[in-house]
C-alpha cells in the first residue's frame, strides 16, 4: 500500500481555470463539424472516422507497451527497454536495477497503443526516490490521440536529460514509480523499477 503523500506526487498537475471536457466516443468526434473538410482530414489522420467505434470498445483505452532509456552513448547493440506487457519482467524491474552511465545525456521513450476512444491530457509521471527521499519528479505530456488507423503503436520521445555524476550519485539505488494517467485521473499504467548510476553502462 502506498503512502498518501506518495500518491500526491503521482497526481497530474492542473492548469488553473482549465476543466477537461466531457469524454466523447470516436463516432461523436467524427460527427463534430463534419462539413469542415480540412478538419475531417485531420480527424481521419487520428483514426477518427464515422463507424470507427463500431467494434466493441471493451478493455483499456490505452495499453502501455514499453518504456525505453535511449542515449547516443549506449554501446552498439545495447538496449534499455522495459517490456511492460511481460508480467515477469515488470515484477523483476524493482529488484534488478538498470545501470545508467553517469554524466551522459539520455531520454525516455514510451511506446503505447490507443485501443478505442480518444485520449487527451494523458501524462507520464515519474517520481524518483533514494533512501525514501524524493530526489526527482518528471511529468511529461503524451498529447492527444485516437486509435491508429492501422492499429499501430505510437512512440513519444521525452526531453533530453543528463544523468547525475560523482561518487555520491553512484552510491545507492534509486527507486522509481512510474504512472500514465489522464486529466480525469484515470490510470492506464502504474509500475515500479529501479536504477543505479555507474561509471559505465
Amino acid at each position: 500500500m502506498s503512502a498518501p503523500h506518495e500518491e500526491d506526487d503521482l497526481v497530474p498537475s492542473s492548469t488553473p481555470g482549465y476543466k477537461p471536457s466531457a469524454a466523447k466516443s470516436v463516432d461523436e468526434y467524427a460527427k463534430l463539424d463534419a462539413e469542415d473538410e480540412s478538419l475531417a482530414r485531420w480527424k481521419a489522420s487520428l483514426g477518427i472516422v464515422p463507424g470507427a467505434s463500431a467494434a466493441a470498445a471493451s478493455g483499456p483505452k490505452v495499453t502501455i507497451l514499453s518504456l525505453e532509456l535511449a542515449s547516443p552513448t549506449l554501446p552498439q547493440g545495447k538496449h534499455l527497454v522495459m517490456d511492460l506487457q511481460n508480467p515477469t519482467e515488470v515484477a523483476s524491474l524493482k529488484k534488478n536495477p538498470v545501470t545508467i552511465k553517469e554524466g551522459v545525456e539520455y531520454n525516455v521513450r514510451i511506446k503505447f497503443k490507443v485501443n478505442h476512444s480518444i485520449i487527451s491530457g494523458v501524462r507520464y509521471i515519474q517520481v524518483v526516490k533514494r533512501a525514501g527521499v524524493t530526489v526527482d519528479k518528471m511529468e511529461q505530456m503524451l498529447g492527444s490521440y485516437g486509435p491508429h488507423p492501422n492499429g499501430e503503436a505510437y512512440i513519444k520521445n521525452f526531453d533530453t536529460e543528463e544523468s547525475p555524476s560523482g561518487m555520491l550519485a553512484r552510491s545507492g539505488t534509486y527507486n522509481v514509480r512510474s504512472r500514465v494517467v489522464d486529466d480525469d485521473r484515470e490510470v492506464y499504467a502504474d509500475w515500479e523499477w529501479s536504477f543505479k548510476i555507474g561509471k559505465d553502462w
